[in-house]
């Protein structure tokens, strides 16, 4: 049987989502408590989740995908109820739903939704610590939003996206398409909710940090499609802290009926998870 999940995470306290040696991971996590739930079967069966985006260290997700096989028949919601009382507390299974094996939360996927927020002030919030990126700014002073919504306006379509790429990403290819950019103010809050078909490995995170260079008036608008057209990483703005970014949603033909995120239990304003 294919069994889907989906599941959100606080991903600060692990290296990323992939297992890794001697690092604790979401994954390694996941599997491990699945793998209590199933019990004895499991060791003629291990079990090996396939997830549909592969999160960094510190990035968290809102409605992160994953399936994998088993031998095992239980009800929908056993699987919910089981795998949790296994989980630590910031890794929840929000569904679980048997699926057909045509379906993969990787390769079904068409389109991914990120959101990043941002508290930019005179200091930082102890409130969400680990949970929004942080930028200085001084007392009464703030980002020239009508500028990174011009420049934004180049990224839109299928691109090479090579200058926003980590020099450790294993895609195949860095051409991709971005579906929509929005950049919404609410002082002292700034989010970033980016949709695409897939994303390159640090893809977002360099997005945001050059679109923040352009927000301060380190550079104008048009920057960003010259630092797009070069197609080389070292014209970009570093890397941003992973801390703000979210994995929001991921799309699915309807053909799999893969019920969608929860999404209002986020601290996240409603306005912002929503596209």
């Amino acid at each position: 049987m294919r069994i889907a999940l989906g599941l959100q995470y606080d991903g600060s306290p692990y290296a990323g989502w992939q297992v890794q040696h001697n690092h604790n991971t979401v994954q390694a996590e996941l599997e491990k408590a699945i793998t209590a739930f199933i019990g004895e079967e499991a060791k003629s069966f291990p079990v090996h989740t396939i997830t549909a985006g592969r999160t960094d260290a510190g990035v968290h997700a809102l409605g992160q995908v994953v399936h994998f096989e088993t031998q095992v028949e239980r009800e929908d919601f056993s699987w919910v109820r089981g795998v949790n009382s296994f989980l630590p507390p910031s890794i929840v299974i929000n569904w679980a739903k048997t699926v057909s094996t045509e379906f993969s939360a990787r390769f079904s996927a068409f389109e991914r939704t990120y959101i990043y927020a941002i508290h930019a002030g005179p200091c930082p919030s102890p409130m969400v610590n680990a949970r929004a990126g942080y930028v200085l700014l001084p007392p009464n002073q703030w980002f020239d939003v009508d500028a990174m919504k011009e420049s934004a306006q180049c990224l839109i379509g299928e691109h090479d996206f090579t200058s926003f790429r980590s020099s450790e990403c294993q895609s195949k290819t860095p051409v991709k398409t971005i579906y929509a950019i929005d950049i919404i103010s609410d002082e002292p809050w700034l989010y970033f909710r980016i949709r695409g078909n897939a994303f390159l490995h640090h893809m977002v995170r360099n997005l945001v940090g050059s679109f923040l260079q352009i927000g301060r008036g380190k550079h104008q608008p048009e920057w960003m499609a010259e630092v797009l057209a070069a197609k080389d990483r070292h014209l970009a703005a570093p890397t941003f802290m992973p801390d703000g970014l979210y994995l929001a949603k991921i799309a699915y033909p309807e053909e799999f009926a893969i019920p969608a995120p929860w999404l209002k239990n986020s601290w996240l304003p409603a306005q912002i998870i929503q596209s």
